[in-house]
């Protein structure tokens, strides 16, 4: 039904900046909100920045200041750029679109969807 579709992850030294992007395809009418998580093996996966389509945005603390979140709600995509990354940041994101209307034959219904996640390494 709807994939989404990650990139851009990969090594940078502690400092640095990379920049991520997910796009969603599929039967989509309109997605609520998109994200933007990360798992690493010490953590419990963890929300770091979200935006709705209302364009309020969401961040976690440790990012503040350092990541920015935005979307093109028409192409239906997500980027993150993250910028002065330090050792803690390394783990795997997961793109996220939530509450997202797909159209089912003459049906409309709701789903969340998760991306097969990018791994984003930090070296100090």
């Amino acid at each position: 039904q709807v994939q989404l579709l990650e990139s851009g992850g990969g090594l940078v030294q502690a400092g640095g900046s990379l920049r991520l992007s997910c796009a969603a395809s599929g039967n989509i009418i309109v997605i609520k909100s998109m994200g933007w998580y990360r798992q690493s093996p010490r953590n419990e996966r963890e929300l770091v920045a979200m935006i709705t389509d209302g364009d309020s945005t969401n961040y976690a603390d440790s990012v503040k200041g350092r990541f920015s979140i935005s979307r093109d709600s028409a192409k239906n995509t997500v980027s993150l750029q993250m910028n002065s990354l330090k050792p803690e940041d390394t783990a795997v994101y997961y793109c996220n679109a939530d509450h997202v209307a797909v159209l089912i034959g003459l049906t409309v219904k709701e789903y969340d969807y998760w991306g097969q996640g990018t791994q984003v390494t930090v070296s100090s």
